[in-house]
């Protein structure tokens, strides 16, 4: 925590300077244009003045004075506040429009930029960000960092009106100009306590915006395990307590802005009555004329909105700091996988080899340091021949869904090395493993878009190849039965399909793109096993055509296994045997207990619904 305000304020004011000052590099033609319009608002703002000062003289005290004027005074008037009007109306028009312009530019490109971003940092780099985090990196700290552009033009062009008005003021009277700039500097002091106090405050709700953000993000994502658990209640205090904490701050922020705002508005109009005070003891005395006093009491009701114009900008300036400082922390995040410039040729089945890779989770140690995590694969080493399937077994934890993610390059291994054809994969040229592997998860996700939509994600392919891929993944007929086929719209996440459904349209999405490397993480196991054999079938046959995958499938099932040419076993990471299913059911005790295990408890669970089907 700070120290105190009086140290925080002035480095938060620099930090929101440099922090402007990027936007104004970034953007120099749409902010002069922006600036060049406040200034054409302020310099009408101060011809307002001097037009309302001659129209008294000139205008109205004649009338009073002889009770009569003339239609050319009159025109002459009339014509001159117009047109100072019209000039002040396209300067605020201009100011707003492209203010707005520069500040909306500027949020849109540092969103792209934070989701370029993203997308180029490594699967581990995310592992290590809550996703609620990162979508408050994205949307509420890029528009707090570019908050405090909307006033910036007119606070830059009201600088050149404050030089206008005090010079027109002390040309018109010396006398009043030196008793008004009197408040001057009290305005200055009060904006400076002012700000001192509002800057920890404001940067603290922002903070808190992001935290009640990301525990929203958190309760949402994992409804289903809040509701199952009957944890609404827990969910709903945690909720409570960061909201609570973001309404205490705001109210805060809310107590000084109430506290200064009224003594701000005061001070400029307490000016005003002195100088109407003591210009009226002049006007007596004939120093002045009651035009000069009006143009000069008016340009004193102007000036208080030059000050109020930069405390506009200063009040977002804390929030802006933080904001930005988050989003830099993104951008400036390192990691990123490196590609090298060899391709991957070959049209058929790819070749697989995995040389003593081993891989741990960061859990606190710096990257690039192996003390202070756990490994999660131990020198692993295997190899499948092109067009051959593989299956991975092993018990839960010992890194088969983490050998998947190395084999499609999601992560680097810390050690060893996986080829395809061949080649090391960190040797690959940009995309060249994401266009010769397809990797389905354990986790299936769907976008609340169309079949279509959800099996191209956007790819220019025709409908024959959807539904080849939709075949061959046995989804072909419940898509078939939906009301508008293709076109039809699965909801947020697939809500309208059922889990079989889903992880059948996420193999056929991998389909479609024909890899040479097709990676399932345990992707049928909500799936019927006939049809889950049929699928591997189906895979099989497109092998024997030519025109299939290299498959490795993590399994559990024993009739899956059975299909594999070979089977890798996997124990606390290591690789503890290898070979074809009957030959590891005959030697191996670990494996041939742990399959057994699955094909009882799956028998028990089709032995229990057989029953309440019965019922």
């Amino acid at each position: 925590m700070p120290a105190g305000p009086s140290r925080v304020e002035p480095r938060i004011l620099r930090e929101g300077m440099r922090v402007l000052w990027v936007a104004v590099t970034a953007e120099p033609l749409v902010f002069t244009v922006s600036v060049l319009a406040s200034a054409l608002y302020a310099a009408m703002t101060v011809a307002s003045a001097w037009v309302l000062g001659w129209a008294t003289e000139n205008v109205v005290l004649p009338a009073f004075q002889e009770g009569r004027t003339t239609a050319g005074a009159l025109a002459t008037g009339a014509l001159a506040i117009v047109a100072v009007a019209v000039l002040k109306a396209l300067g605020v028009a201009g100011r707003r429009f492209y203010a707005g312009l520069m500040q909306y530019r500027m949020q849109a490109r540092y969103r792209r930029a934070v989701t370029r971003q993203y997308l180029r940092l490594p699967l581990a780099w995310h592992h290590r960000h809550p996703t609620g985090q990162l979508l408050s990196n994205a949307n509420a700290d890029v528009e707090a960092a570019w908050a405090p552009i909307a006033p910036l033009p007119m606070a830059v062009g009201v600088v050149f009106m404050l030089l206008v008005a005090a010079v027109a003021i002390v040309l018109v009277d010396v006398t009043l100009a030196l008793i008004g700039f009197c408040v001057f500097p009290a305005i200055a002091l009060l904006n400076v306590v002012y700000q001192r106090r509002l800057s920890p405050l404001a940067a603290r709700a922002q903070q808190l915006r992001a935290e009640v953000s990301e525990v929203a993000h958190e309760s949402f994502e994992g409804g289903l395990v809040v509701k199952t658990l009957g944890r609404e209640q827990a969910e709903t205090e945690r909720f409570t307590e960061r909201a609570r904490a973001l309404q205490e701050a705001n109210v805060a922020v809310g107590r000084i802005r109430g506290l200064f705002d009224p003594m701000l508005e005061a001070l400029p109009t307490l000016g005003v009555l002195a100088v109407l005070l003591v210009g009226s003891v002049r006007l007596e005395a004939g120093a002045l004329n009651a035009g000069d006093l009006v143009n000069v009491a008016y340009l004193f009701t102007l000036l208080a909105w030059p000050i109020r114009a930069l405390g506009w900008v200063l009040a977002e300036v804390p929030r802006s700091v933080v904001g930005w400082n988050r989003v830099r922390a993104v951008l400036d995040a390192e990691g990123a996988l490196p590609f090298g410039e060899l391709p991957l040729p070959g049209d058929g089945p790819a070749g697989l080899e995995v040389r003593r890779v081993r891989f741990a989770y960061a859990d606190g140690a710096a990257d690039g340091e192996d003390e202070g995590r756990a490994h999660v694969l131990r020198d692993v080493s295997f190899a499948v021949r092109p067009g051959r399937t593989i299956a991975v077994v092993g018990p839960t934890g010992s890194g088969k869904s983490t050998l998947t993610t190395l084999l499609v390059r999601l992560v680097d291994p810390a050690d060893g090395t996986v080829l395809l054809d061949g080649v090391d994969v960190r040797q690959a040229r940009r995309g060249a493993v994401a266009a010769t592997a397809a990797l389905v998860p354990q986790q299936t996700f769907l976008f609340d878009d169309t079949v279509r939509g959800n099996v191209t994600l956007g790819a220019d392919v025709p409908d024959e190849q959807v539904w080849e891929a939709l075949r061959l993944a046995q989804a072909d007929g419940f898509v078939a039965a939906l009301p508008h086929g293709l076109d039809t719209r699965v909801g947020e996440r697939g809500a309208t399909l059922s889990g079989g459904q889903r992880q059948r349209l996420a193999l056929a999405r991998a389909l479609v793109r024909r890899p040479r490397l097709l990676v399932l993480d345990d992707a049928t196991s909500s799936v019927d096993p006939q049809v889950e054999a049929r699928i591997l079938e189906g895979l099989r046959a497109a092998q024997s055509a030519g025109s299939g995958s290299t498959v490795v499938v993590i399994a559990y099932r024993k009739a899956t296994i059975a299909l594999a040419d070979e089977v890798v076993y996997l124990e606390h990471g290591r690789v503890a045997d290898r070979g074809t299913h009957a030959e590891l059911l005959e030697r191996s005790a670990g494996y041939r207990d742990l399959v057994n295990a699955y094909e009882r408890a799956e028998a028990e669970r089709d032995a229990v619904e057989g029953e309440e089907v019965t019922a």
